[in-house]
């Protein structure tokens, strides 16, 4: 899903514009309290890095692949 959505978005305004990030969402303010517990937070964090690695591969490295026979 991650993925879909950057090759998705990248596709609209080119691959150069896209950098993957989250819009916090973390409660990220110093708490002893975190609004959002570790334990979603992370996972969130490893979705989105996956993601963003399916997405490289799939926008980027065709091209280098291409680049290397030229």
């Amino acid at each position: 899903m991650v993925a879909k959505r950057i090759i998705r978005y990248a596709n609209l305004v080119g691959r150069e514009k896209v950098l993957a990030g989250s819009d916090c969402g973390f409660g990220s303010s110093a708490r002893t309290n975190p609004a959002i517990q570790p334990e979603i937070v992370w996972p969130k964090l490893q979705a989105m890095a996956d993601g963003a690695r399916l997405a490289t591969q799939r926008l980027w490295l065709l091209v280098a692949a291409w680049t290397v026979i030229d």
